[in-house]
């Protein structure tokens, strides 16, 4: 059998590399199983990895590029001693400790055994599935208006989407567009009336009503999408320069069906303002808990609760 770790982080965003950083440094030797790069589900480094200048990072003021944030956090936690495989888990066993982690196909023992695991996997924005859009993902493609609203000042930009957080996203981005087009695939909003009505008086939102995208137009950086009706099929395009996608986001819990308490939306549940799960020795940081603040920087602070409350808990055992 594999040595017992004291902690096995399993994912390597904001959450779990600040989580290595603060339990390497309380010098628990800490593993992170940061993922592996051909998965969509679970890439190293989260998804700063897919975004290029990242703006309201604190202690950044002119910016920095995600992938460089992303590789400054792990040679920190590395520093520190935190050993980082990339791999990607395929199955995880809590009902015992220590926990249990395989790692690839093997079926037989355990890859990884864990006093306690830091769940990290975060989540990944619902996307519309059309040529280029990873490429263009920075480049004029969008999932986040509060990250990425500020460079298109003064331009035309557009939202899919018509649920709470696309309108909502919508709204912000009126503070720096000069017009913002909502495409909803059907005839109605499903947001709350209170954010239709307010979208609604805004003078710089303009609703495109039974409309999807079929197409990005641009080569280095979006120039525009082409749209079709779902209702006759009828074709158009619109010169935008931005587009933000605001369909949904899916949490990366499906390891941890029918182990870890779970919200109706699939995030995992812990307890108010903290970072433990229904699993004493298990907690959950970043956006795999987090439906609603979403941000680098949060849940960078959640990684550093997480790896609080494992240290306080492994003291804890160790006391008993």
């Amino acid at each position: 059998m594999p040595e017992t770790r004291n902690v096995v982080i399993i994912g390597s965003g904001p959450a779990g590399l600040t989580a290595a950083i603060y339990t390497s440094r309380a010098t628990l030797d800490p593993l992170v199983l940061e993922g592996e790069p051909s998965s969509t589900s679970d890439q190293p480094g989260g998804q700063l990895m897919l975004t290029t200048d990242v703006e309201n990072f604190p202690g950044f003021p002119e910016g920095v590029m995600g992938p460089e944030l992303m590789m400054n956090f792990r040679a920190q936690a590395t520093r520190f001693g935190a050993e980082v495989q990339t791999v990607k888990v395929s199955k995880v066993d809590l009902s015992e400790r220590p926990f249990k982690i395989w790692v690839g196909d093997n079926e037989a023992e355990p890859t990884h055994l864990a006093k306690t695991v830091i769940v990290s996997t975060g989540a990944q924005s619902v996307m519309l599935d059309l040529p280029r859009e990873t490429e263009l993902i920075g480049h004029g493609l969008s999932t986040c208006a509060t990250c990425d609203g500020f460079f298109f000042r003064d331009q035309e930009i557009a939202v899919v989407g018509g649920g709470d957080s696309a309108i909502e996203e919508a709204t912000f981005l009126t503070r720096f567009a000069s017009m913002v087009h909502v495409l909803v695939r059907r005839d109605e909003l499903r947001a709350s009336k209170i954010m239709q009505e307010r979208a609604f008086a805004n003078p710089k939102i303009t609703f495109h009503w039974n409309t999807v995208v079929t197409e990005y137009q641009g080569d280095a950086k979006l120039s525009g999408i082409a749209t079709k009706s779902t209702v006759d099929d009828s074709v158009g395009e619109l010169a935008v320069t931005g587009l933000f996608i605001a369909i949904g986001h899916t949490p990366n819990t499906g390891l941890y069906v029918d182990q870890l308490d779970m919200h109706d939306n699939g995030y995992l549940k812990t307890e108010p303002g903290r970072t433990a799960t229904n699993i004493p020795g298990v907690f959950a940081a970043g956006d795999v808990q987090d439906s609603y603040y979403r941000q680098a920087i949060t849940a960078a602070g959640s990684g550093c609760q997480a790896a609080i409350e494992a240290e306080r808990w492994l003291e804890d055992q160790e006391s008993h």
